[in-house]
This record gives structure tokens, C-alpha cells and sequence, in this order.
């Protein structure tokens, strides 16, 4: 049985009303090309033969959105032709960017275009213009697309050079608009995000949503490895850049510096949509880091935003990225998207069935450690000190893996980050498992880079399964650590931690305007912290931070 909620983004956010039960994809199947020629052995229907019929023989992305008239826009990145060499990046009949129109809605045997937008006979046009000239501007890559009206926009970025693998560097991020059915597009001169000197802006990156009269505007900075932040602007203002507000963690603020982040993690090609038969908002995008395409979700545009969910792993699909979701597809179970492989550098319809989320609505990615392939890495949970995952030894509580740290000295703990709403409650829960001479473990929320502590326990010996619990307010916070450790002070110890679950509680936090500094709760007595500076603090009679003298030097967790 579904629950009703009414959620209420504070300062001026939209309300929405309805079915709101957090959604994991299942049954992921990849249905059709959409790009390229069937090389030999592949059996996938592939209706639209784009090598003879437009010359884009090699291509990527597919970013897709309602165009109005019973249509589809759907765009396309670096794109070759004659010439191509069979791999991404490389070959002949270089465009930046090419553009198709679809009215199928018939999706379970593929994506089938109407045309291409084509300058020639049978030929792709590139809609945005680039140098290609390294170092200045090798190509500019639509990132999303909306419509309004009878004008249509996409957002683009000017790609200075290709550094690592997704870790490019952008000149600025703009917006085009074409009012000719897409067959023209003009950059706007100031509609534009410049980048910085040091290629940190956060609005480099995007994907557009409308709801409510807005547009939402989900970014990261350049590359693959940024968390996502939120702008919202009127419809009728896409091109006013001083009507943009940006998500400050309570509200909207003209001030892109104020801006927070809505998820932490390694995002790449975002894509949103709000599927009106859960009543959530969907976020798509590849995390390079865990070498796959996960999913988020979300009943309001700013959150609170799922944990991820794997989509589509790099194991099954080697060379993935994006996912981009059909805007037909998001009234029922069914989500359809197109995902991009780099060899055959290539694009694919693919399918999942939605269904509701047995996590409900934990903050927190992988919570059981089970989707991560067998090597180290750990993304998004991260070690200090030493540990990793106990696979397949029959010792998780649920499924087959759990986190891990074991040392015989020091501070080790397992951390991750996860965006949150200040001045809001929260509730952390997780089950651990020690070594017998265990003494000093603690499970808890804090500031991101060994920041002050919002809520801890500690924990002795358990050599079952034991749950713990630590509710907490985020205090001034938009960005929390939640970790799980141990002070190893009696030699080879250990703790085990699976099935970890962080909520949001019933209150939303809000600090209006001229309310003055938040007082903290002044203590009466002295009591030990382990602290944030580098040493243990305790707590003055005056409720301040200072360092135990006599404990300096020791590490802090």
C-alpha cells in the first residue's frame, strides 16, 4: 500500500502531493541500437542504419526531450563518418554534435528516429559550430535540452582539452536556442557559466527538468568526478543569466558561491525526469568510480535524494556511460534510456523495471557493500586507515558482503559523504561485528574533512551482529561524513559493518533571514571530545573548543 506525503521545499520551492515510495531499476536489458552499423554477430534490432542513411557511423549520448508536436528531440555528441576508425574519438566526417527527431512510442522492439537533421543528402548537420583546435576549443558537447514553448534550448559546454579519461576541462557552459524546429541554432552571447582558472565551476555540466512553471538545471563541474548542484529559473527566463537561483541547501540564492551540493559522488552525464507513477524525481549518471550507471531518486527537485542504485554495470556493458531517459517512458514501471558504450562508441536503447525501493528512503549508497566489483576500490564508501570488503566469506549480515576495517594501531574507519539539508534531524542506523578485544569503536555522522562531530556512539566488543543507532540534527551543515571505526589499541583488531541506513527525519530545517547566529547548548561541566584539530578537545565551561594539553599529538578519528 502506497503512502501519501506532502513534501514543502523551503523559501518559495514548489510543493508537490502523492505517491512518494523510493524505486530501484531491476531487470536491466539492452533492446535495440540506436547508432551505427550491426557489426557482425549482434542480433539487436537496429532501425535507424544511421552509417548509410546519415553518415554517423560512430557517436555517443542521445540526450532526449519532449519537443512538443507528438515529437522527440534527440542529440548526439562527437560524431565521425566516413573514415572512422572503428573506435571513439578518431576518424573522419567530424561533428561536434547532430541532432534526430522521433514520434515512436513503440519502444519495446527499439528507438526508431522520424529524421535527422542533415545539412546535406543523407548527411548529419552539426548544430553548434566548435574550432577544434586543442587547448582552445577541441569540441562543444550538448549536455541537455528542453523545450518551452516553440523554442527549443540546449545546453552545451565548450571542451578546452581531453585530459584523463573523464576528466575534461571546459572553457565556459552556454545555452542554445533554435526557433526553427532545430534545423538553426544560435549560442547565446551571455547566456553562459565562464569557468574558472582553476576548472572548478559547478554549472559545467547539466541536465534540465520542468515542473511547476521552472526550469531545474542539475550540474556538475567538467568531467566525471563532480557531486550535483541545482538551479532553478523560470521558463520564460532561460536565457537571462541573473534570473538563475541556486540551491543554497534551504532555499534559492542568486549567488552561485552559496551553492551546495543535492548528491556527493563521482557524476557523470546526468539525465532527470519525474515519473508521475511513483511520484519521485529520477536522477541517471555514470560513477566512474564504481564503474557503473546508477540511479537516484527523489520526491522534490532538491531532494532528499536516494543513495545510489546500479543501473547498468561496467562488467555487462564494458565501456558505459550515460544514461539518458526517454521522456515517453516515465508514467509507469517502465524506464527506458540510451546508454553509450566507448568501443563500439555507439549508443543503445536500454530498458529496466522499476520497483519500490526495499531501502526506502536511506540517504546512503551501497549499504550492503553488494554491487561493487571484486577488486579494492570501495567508491562511494572510503577507507581511512586500513580495511576494504569481506566478499563472499560468510560472515555479512544480509547478502554476501560487508565493510571492513582490521589494524593493530591507529585510527581505521569506513566514510561516506552524503548531501544533506541543515538544520534537520536524521536518523543513522548500521549493524557491526568485532574482534573480542575491541574497545574503542564509534559509529557516528560528522563534518566532512574530520569536521566537529554532530552525533556518535561508541561501541565495545560484539562478536555478533549488533545494531546501532545515533540520531542527530545537521546543525549549519550540507554536507555530512557518516563513518564507522575503531582506535586499534590492543593489537589485530577488527570491525565489520553492513546494512548502514541514514533518513531524514519529519522536520526540514530552515534559518530565516535576520534570525542571528544559531547558540550552542553551553556545557556546565568539562567533558573529553575526541576531537577535530588534530588532538583530543574537551568542552569549556563556555561551550568552546580547546585542546587538552596533556593529549596533544594524538591523532583524531
Amino acid at each position: 500500500m502506497r503512502k501519501s506525503y506532502v513534501f514543502a521545499l523551503a523559501l518559495g520551492a514548489a510543493v508537490y502531493a502523492g505517491p512518494a515510495e523510493a524505486v530501484t531499476p531491476t531487470s536491466v536489458t539492452k533492446v535495440s541500437r540506436v547508432t551505427g552499423a550491426t557489426p557482425a554477430g549482434e542480433s539487436l534490432p537496429n532501425p535507424n542504419q544511421t552509417h548509410t542513411n546519415y553518415e554517423v557511423m560512430g557517436t555517443d549520448l542521445g540526450i532526449m526531450w519532449d519537443k512538443g508536436g507528438g515529437e522527440i528531440f534527440i542529440l548526439f555528441g562527437d560524431t565521425f563518418g566516413n573514415g572512422w576508425c572503428g573506435n571513439g574519438g578518431c576518424g573522419g566526417g567530424w561533428r561536434s554534435n547532430v541532432l534526430a527527431r522521433s514520434s515512436d512510442r513503440t519502444l519495446t522492439d527499439g528507438l526508431s528516429f522520424s529524421t535527422m537533421i542533415q545539412d546535406s543528402s543523407r548527411h548529419a548537420k552539426e548544430l553548434l559550430y566548435s574550432k577544434k583546435i586543442n587547448f582552445d576549443e577541441i569540441t562543444v558537447i550538448p549536455t541537455a535540452g528542453v523545450t518551452v514553448g516553440s523554442r527549443h534550448y540546449i545546453h552545451y559546454m565548450s571542451v578546452n582539452n581531453w585530459g584523463d579519461p573523464g576528466k575534461w576541462y571546459t572553457n565556459y557552459a552556454g545555452i542554445a536556442y533554435s526557433d526553427d524546429n532545430g534545423q538553426n541554432w544560435i549560442k547565446h552571447p551571455s547566456a553562459r557559466w565562464q569557468n574558472t582558472s582553476t576548472w572548478t565551476n559547478n554549472f559545467q555540466v547539466a541536465a534540465f527538468v520542468k515542473n511547476g512553471g521552472f526550469v531545474y538545471m542539475y550540474a556538475t563541474p567538467n568531467g566525471r568526478f563532480g557531486n550535483v548542484y541545482l538551479a532553478r529559473v523560470p521558463e520564460n527566463a532561460l536565457l537571462n543569466i541573473n534570473d538563475y537561483r541556486y540551491w543554497d541547501g534551504n532555499g534559492w540564492s542568486s549567488s552561485q558561491a552559496v551553492a551546495v551540493p543535492v548528491t556527493m559522488g563521482a557524476a557523470g552525464e546526468l539525465s532527470v525526469a519525474y515519473n508521475t507513477y511513483f511520484g519521485r524525481f529520477l536522477m541517471t549518471y555514470l560513477n566512474e568510480n564504481r564503474q557503473a550507471v546508477v540511479m537516484r531518486d527523489a520526491p522534490t527537485p532538491a531532494g532528499p535524494w536516494s543513495g545510489e542504485k546500479v543501473l547498468a554495470s561496467g562488467t555487462q556493458h564494458p565501456g558505459l556511460y550515460n544514461a539518458f531517459i526517454h521522456p515517453w517512458a516515465t508514467s509507469g514501471t517502465d524506464l527506458y534510456f540510451v546508454m553509450s558504450q566507448w568501443t563500439p562508441y555507439n549508443t543503445f536503447l536500454m530498458r529496466a523495471t522499476l520497483t519500490s525501493d526495499t531501502f526506502g528512503d536511506n540517504l546512503l549508497s551501497e549499504p550492503g557493500f553488494e554491487t561493487q566489483a571484486a577488486t579494492a576500490v570501495m567508491a562511494p564508501w572510503y577507507v581511512q586507515g586500513s580495511g576494504g570488503i569481506d566478499r563472499n566469506l560468510g560472515t555479512a549480515r544480509t547478502g554476501q558482503d560487508a565493510g571492513y576495517v582490521r589494524a593493530s594501531s591507529g585510527w581505521n574507519a569506513l566514510r561516506q559523504s552524503v548531501a544533506v539539508q541543515p538544520y534537520t534531524d536524521y536518523t543513522l542506523r548500521g549493524w557491526v561485528r568485532t574482534s573480542a578485544n575491541n574497545t574503542a569503536g564509534y559509529f557516528g555522522a560528522r563534518g566532512v574533512n574530520n569536521g566537529p562531530i554532530v552525533g556518535e556512539t561508541p561501541f565495545g566488543a560484539s562478536t555478533g551482529y549488533t545494531q546501532l543507532t545515533v540520531s542527530f540534527n545537521s546543525g549549519p551543515h550540507s554536507v555530512l561524513e557518516v563513518y564507522s571505526g575503531m582506535w586499534a589499541d590492543n593489537g589485530d583488531t577488527w570491525v565489520q559493518l553492513d546494512d548502514v541506513s541514514l533518513t531524514r527525519g519529519t522536520n526540514v530545517g530552515r534559518v530565516h533571514p535576520g534570525d542571528g547566529p544559531v547558540q550552542l547548548r553551553r556545557e556546565p561541566q568539562r567533558r573529553a571530545v575526541r576531537g577535530t584539530l588534530g588532538y583530543q578537545r574537551h568542552l569549556d565551561a563556555g561551550g568552546r573548543f580547546q585542546p587538552d594539553p596533556e593529549l596533544r599529538g594524538r591523532p583524531t578519528r
